[in-house]
């Protein structure tokens, strides 16, 4: 299987949350491994497993040409010796961004749909068609999401409750996976504040509760600056600024728009004073160079 690297906890200090009266600190999942990063690892670690069990020697995935999933889909089926197909929502762009070249020079066979036909990404008769264009292959929905990866993510998240002691975790959300999965491990005592990449993402609300009946955790929907791997001037000053200060790179996809928020509603006195908040790392540090 896929190494895991232990990962760090560092304490994040700054006046501003000792005059707030809380301690942040963060998890360097982005260390767990040198591609297959952060939270991808834990929701690729189990539909892996399946994959080889049954004996699949080619994944398929679905995502967008900013993916992390199908930048570390590629790197994992590469480092397995299997074949990876990714299905890319939209129409191919020359040259290739960072994530995609990664993923061609992994292996990784690119197909292009039209947005609207992704839209059916999930219907039985286009995966029929998928069957029916590549062959055999183990599916993995689009950003890993699925039970394995709930499973993956809680048993992440059941490791945090020995390694550190917390009263807030927060994450960036994508599809909600990695939340579910959060929520199912962690104690009913924490609070999961999760802050969506996506504008208008309400649905996440839907599909976070497919796989969990608790009720410890929020969404944050102010903080995705424009939509999905939309970056403006204020957050690549922000990852500027914050690596600078705390030697510590962010992406600008998922875990910049998180810190960000963070930063904000500690300014706003959200958090309980005396409180310790969990951040992720989630990795996906490619994206620096979109």
């Amino acid at each position: 299987m896929i190494k895991y690297h232990k990962t760090d906890i560092q304490e994040i200090k700054s006046q501003n949350f000792e005059q707030s009266g809380v301690k942040l600190v963060i998890k360097r999942e982005d260390q767990n491994h040198p591609f297959v990063s952060g939270n991808k690892w834990w929701k690729l670690k189990y539909n892996l497993e399946e994959a080889l069990k049954n004996g699949n020697k080619t994944l398929l995935t679905f995502g967008g040409a900013y993916s992390n999933h199908i930048y570390a889909t590629a790197a994992a089926a590469h480092e397995l010796g299997i074949h990876s197909i990714g299905i890319i929502r939209g129409e191919e762009t020359l040259p290739l961004n960072p994530t995609l070249s990664f993923a061609k020079a992994s292996g990784m066979q690119l197909h292009y749909i039209s947005r609207e036909e992704y839209r059916t990404k999930t219907e039985p008769s286009f995966i029929e068609q998928l069957h029916n264009q590549f062959g055999d292959f183990y599916l993995i929905p689009e950003g890993g999401t699925n039970e394995l990866a709930v499973k993956g993510c809680a048993e992440f998240a059941n490791q945090l409750n020995t390694e550190v002691d917390f009263d807030y975790f927060c994450l960036p959300v994508g599809t909600g996976g990695t939340m579910a999965g959060i929520i199912e491990g962690l104690d009913e005592s924490k609070k999961i504040i999760g802050f969506p990449v996506l504008k208008g993402a309400t649905f996440l609300e839907d599909e976070i509760t497919k796989y969990t009946s608790k009720h410890n955790w929020q969404l944050m929907y102010d903080y995705h600056f424009g939509g999905y791997a939309k970056v403006t001037k204020e957050l690549t000053e922000f990852i500027d600024q914050f690596e600078k200060q705390f030697n510590i790179p962010l992406d600008p996809i998922y875990t910049a728009k998180m810190m960000f928020g963070i930063m904000d509603l500690i300014k706003k006195k959200f958090f309980i004073p005396g409180s310790t908040i969990l951040a992720i790392h989630t990795g996906g540090l490619q994206g620096l160079d979109i």
